[in-house]
């Protein structure tokens, strides 16, 4: 019976998973030089060690995300849009897989594992932030819980030797993602909170310890670990999603997040309260993740995902704890998820899995600059980079991308700034690299600037973006692009990025 209520319960766990993915929005800024590196591995069988997209001077390339690039490319390329999709899916459902399997080892057993409200919560929270199909995080998000899971087994059962597994661990993790900086800040936290628990802590220790070495095992050798070292302490300023979800940008944005926060730490302050503050009887490491987490979330909105996978494995026994005399009826869990099931079918039935286009993009501007064979540099905010060179290379070349800290030099993002802005010296990025297009939003003061220029004609305005050029490429009339959409959602994927062809 156990093994039959586990089974029903993963199902439905990985049908909610894959009903919210089903129907996210768009694709992450940075989803196309993440299929381009795949890409590059599939066909060659080694790593891009070079940018060649860009116009702009670049350094050597430390790709911190290529193992995630390769196993994202692979699902689109084998299953197209719909593998992005299943990709997001599986790697959610193990996220909270391996918080169940936290939620089992601390749980009594009066009550029960299975309340599934609880996770289906905690999942809308995670997509109401991050409303993209896949993206390279979402895989160190999945061995943090991983690794939070075995991490609490040993502490629970004691058995030590388990430790061993990590740094085994620790190697595909950093291959895949440069976040593997979590599971060696969570191993620490393991040892302090034990350490405060008065219990076996050495352990810990020594796992840090045998970890640090198998970091080198990666494509970079020291070099990777030179460039972690800068990429986690960069100040990252200028870009929103590390900035704080109290900061004026987020202050009124992502209220199921804050909302669930406020909950968890409700529900953990009722309960010191309720049952009384003892230090001596409190369980350090539990506090200590607890705290360390919401510390993270409340400064990065890129991190609150590590609350969430510690709120949930923690609080969802102390919750159960709480209301363990309010009862309700024997049907419950049948009502419940039989209003799932419709739930994710309903969604299931009309979730469209066919390319999306994503209006968020210029997807019209960047067609214009094809069909009218607008060859040349192209300046373009740094999210949209990604996008524009993997549909408009070899014909054109950017400004820089989202591989802002993997390739470009610092003075990049200050310059785009004050020129988007127009702030003083807002056309020194002009004079020191000089494109032939850009692509521009309509929201910035930049644009009534330009249309005032005589350098620069306005070619095309849609209604996010403007396309202007240089007198280069004007031209008395241009072709306008296509507005047939089905030809945006077929050719989505469509790149002219081949590395097998001989340059």
């Amino acid at each position: 019976m156990h093994i039959v209520k586990n089974i029903i319960f993963y199902i439905f766990l990985f049908l909610i998973c894959l009903s919210f993915a089903s129907h996210a929005l768009g694709y992450d800024y940075d989803l196309w030089a993440r299929l381009i590196v795949g890409k590059s591995v599939f066909q060659t069988g080694h790593l891009l060690m070079q940018d060649f997209l860009s116009y702009t001077p670049t350094h050597e390339w430390i790709d911190h995300e290529w193992g995630a690039s390769v196993i994202i490319y692979a699902f689109q390329h084998w299953f197209g849009s719909a593998g992005i999709i299943w990709l997001q899916a599986l790697l959610t459902f193990l996220i909270f897989y391996f918080t169940f399997k936290v939620i089992e080892l601390n749980i009594p057993e009066h009550i029960s594992k299975y309340n599934i409200v609880f996770y289906f919560f905690a999942i809308y929270v995670l997509q109401d932030v991050f409303f993209y199909p896949v993206r390279c995080h979402m895989f160190t998000f999945m061995f943090f819980a991983m690794f939070l899971y075995i991490l609490e087994y040993v502490r629970i059962r004691q058995n030590y030797k388990v430790l061993a597994i990590l740094p085994f661990l620790m190697v595909l993790w950093s291959n895949i993602h440069g976040g593997m900086v979590a599971g060696i800040g969570l191993m620490f936290i393991y040892a302090l909170g034990e350490a405060l628990n008065k219990k076996t802590y050495k352990y810990y220790i020594y796992t840090i310890v045998a970890t640090i070495p198998v970091l080198l095992i990666n494509p970079y050798g020291i070099k990777y670990l030179q460039f972690l070292l800068m990429a986690n302490t960069m100040a990252r300023k200028d870009i929103v999603e590390w900035w704080g979800i109290f900061s004026p940008y987020h202050m009124y944005s992502y209220f199921a997040f804050k909302y669930f926060m406020m909950f968890i730490l409700g529900l953990e302050c009722v309960k010191v309260f309720k049952e009384g503050f003892n230090y001596a009887k409190a369980d350090k490491t539990k506090f200590l993740l607890i705290l360390v987490t919401t510390v993270l979330a409340i400064q990065h909105l890129k991190l609150i995902r590590f609350f969430v996978i510690v709120g949930v494995a923690f609080a969802y026994v102390d919750f159960y704890s709480l209301i363990k005399n309010f009862s309700l009826t024997k049907w419950k869990n049948l009502i419940i998820y039989t209003f799932l099931a419709l739930f994710c079918f309903s969604l299931l039935r009309v979730a469209d899995y066919r390319p999306k286009v994503s209006f968020a993009f210029p997807v019209l501007e960047t067609e214009f600059v094809k069909v009218n064979n607008l060859k040349g540099n192209i300046l373009v905010n740094l999210g949209l980079g990604s996008y524009v060179a993997y549909k408009l290379y070899p014909n054109n070349l950017i400004y820089m991308d989202g591989r802002y800290e993997e390739v470009y030099y610092d003075e990049m993002i200050p310059l785009l700034k004050k020129f988007h802005l127009v702030l003083d010296g807002w056309d020194e990025v002009l004079k020191k690299y000089p494109p032939d297009v850009m692509i521009l939003e309509n929201e910035y003061p930049i644009i009534d600037k330009l249309i005032e220029s005589k350098d620069w004609h306005e070619a095309y305005s849609g209604k996010r973006f403007t396309v202007f050029v240089n007198d280069k490429l004007k031209k008395e009339s241009y072709e306008q692009p296509t507005m047939n959409f089905t030809y945006y959602e077929n050719s989505i994927f469509d790149t002219n990025i081949d590395f097998r062809k001989k340059k």
